[in-house]
């Protein structure tokens, strides 16, 4: 039997807590035994999870006899994580024990340097700040999960989910993960990955500076567009346009006119009955074999697939 621990922060949130102590917890081999022990583990004997609060089985000390430690994220990813809290991980790694997070926990991982040099994701709204924080982590924000062996991530919510199913099938094989997965009433393997939720190339405060060409890109993406255009709409040189697009947004103009053109095509097939042809011309797309290959690279799934699952 595999013991879990699931490391209880303070500030943690409740559904990341709840989602592997219900997985591994549920998890039944074909004999009838329980395939894991679950413990849950904190600084304190109570730790708050947002509006609630929740006892903990033990303290850090059972991370030492941990099979895996899963890290919930907490509601503040920049909240810095206690030293105790980062060595008895650090400690935990090094014994060979399997680290894993939810959602935003990845932070708290990366801040004890467990994730440094590897494949990692955590939720698409904070991956960029995430890599940003920690430039030596390979951060992937378009997957649900990242398996780097010993160290293992999920990306926001429901995607905790499918980490803990894709351990369950490391551990036991399909047929018992394809069990949990049904207790759970929730697929083995979802389609696609974390990329057919990122809402793509909308304008921040980190792009104030651009907001008027910004704006003028959204009223315009349907057109065909050079980077001449869009560099005579901002009144500036082609060189300087660039450099601006580089430094605010991490991307070129053209890049990120295809983002936009993406999330535009999202939004007509969420909300119109619109051939995949009529869309990829409303969008400014070449021609719909273009629009078909530029999507399911960008969003991980046909456009078809998209609209199964995301029709309003």
């Amino acid at each position: 039997m595999h013991t879990v621990v699931v490391l209880a922060l303070e500030d943690a949130i409740a559904f990341d807590l709840a989602t592997p102590m219900e997985v591994f917890g549920r998890v039944r081999l074909p004999d009838g035994r329980p395939g894991y022990r679950v413990v849950a583990a904190g600084e304190r004997p109570v730790t708050s999870a947002g509006p609630i609060r929740i006892a903990t089985d033990a303290g850090l000390e059972a991370l030492e006899r941990a099979d895996l430690v899963v890290v919930p994220g907490r509601n503040d990813p920049l909240r810095a994580t206690s030293p105790a809290v980062l060595e008895a991980l650090r400690l935990a790694s090094e014994r060979g024990s399997r680290i894993a997070s939810i959602c935003v926990g990845a932070f708290t991982l990366a801040e004890a340097g467990l994730l440094d040099g590897r494949r990692a994701t955590t939720h698409w709204l904070v991956a960029e700040q995430l890599a940003r924080r920690h430039p030596n982590v390979k951060v992937d924000p378009d997957v649900l999960y990242a398996d780097a062996g010993q160290v293992l991530t999920s990306a926001g919510a429901a995607a905790g989910l499918d980490l803990c199913l894709h351990i369950v099938q490391r551990d036991y094989g399909v047929a018992v993960a394809a069990d949990a997965a049904r207790l759970a009433v929730t697929p083995l393997q979802r389609t696609g990955g974390q990329a057919q939720y990122i809402l793509r190339n909308r304008p921040t405060y980190q792009t104030a500076t651009l907001e008027r060409v910004l704006a003028w890109i959204e009223e315009n993406a349907h057109r065909s567009l050079s980077l001449a255009d869009i560099a005579a709409a901002a009144g500036v040189s082609v060189r300087t346009l660039t450099r601006r697009f580089a430094a605010e947004t991490g991307q070129s103009p053209i890049q990120w006119l295809g983002g936009v053109r993406i999330r535009h095509a999202q939004e007509l097939l969420e909300t119109t009955d619109h051939t995949v042809e009529r869309i990829a011309a409303q969008t400014g797309f070449p021609s719909p074999s273009n629009f078909r290959a530029q999507f399911a690279q960008t969003v991980g799934v046909a456009p078809g697939a998209y609209r199964r699952t995301f029709r309003r």
